[in-house]
């Protein structure tokens, strides 16, 4: 199919689906918008993540910034979060994750809005972030430097960034390292800890 074909077939509102992976939801399909620049993330580069997150998740408060169909976070849930706040820009993609939140009867906060808008109105810490934005528009350092300036960012929390492998360098904040990496064809997915 040419990019056109796709272009426009992601710009109707198409569906498609993403898998829960482990916990109480394990193999539970849910819907999510086909939307220009939304990927959520594959099952393989999840089931590496959480295999790194194994003993960090549990009773975990989640914030999924850029969450696109909130895969992350409802991972994260499924393998008991406390909670979870998610922030997106696509208000078909809130109204969708809005539904499965629902369909899962599980409460969670959604912003809708730009991403560095909302950090800055949000207060409390995170023990574990996810930041998986669009591809090609240098937003990985603006957030990190927005995680930290507003206090966002709970002691020992573990913060998962996945950009594109040409993607600028990551310049992190004071108080925080790198504990894992991996790049994938494409991708560089990391593992940072405050």
């Amino acid at each position: 199919m040419n990019r056109v074909a796709k272009k426009s077939q992601r710009q109707s509102g198409r569906s498609g689906s993403v898998r829960i992976i482990s916990g109480q939801w394990r193999g539970r399909r849910l819907p999510v918008l086909d939307a220009e620049g939304l990927r959520p993330s594959t099952d393989r580069t999840r089931e590496t993540l959480f295999n790194w997150l194994m003993t960090d998740v549990q009773d975990a408060k989640v914030l999924d910034v850029f969450a696109g169909s909130g895969v992350l976070g409802l991972e994260s849930l499924s393998r008991y979060a406390s909670d979870a706040t998610f922030i997106e820009k696509n208000s078909q993609a809130v109204a969708q994750l809005k539904k499965n939140l629902a369909l899962l009867k599980v409460q969670a906060v959604v912003h809708q809005g730009d991403a560095l808008q909302v950090l800055a109105g949000l207060s409390q810490p995170y023990g574990l972030i996810f930041i998986d934005p669009p591809f090609q528009h240098d937003l990985v350092n603006p957030t990190l430097n927005a995680l930290q300036q507003h206090g966002l960012i709970a002691e020992h929390a573990k913060i998962y960034v996945e950009q594109e492998a040409n993607a600028p360098q990551l310049v992190l904040p004071e108080g925080l390292s790198v504990l894992k990496q991996k790049q994938t064809g494409q991708l560089s997915y990391y593992l940072l800890t405050a």
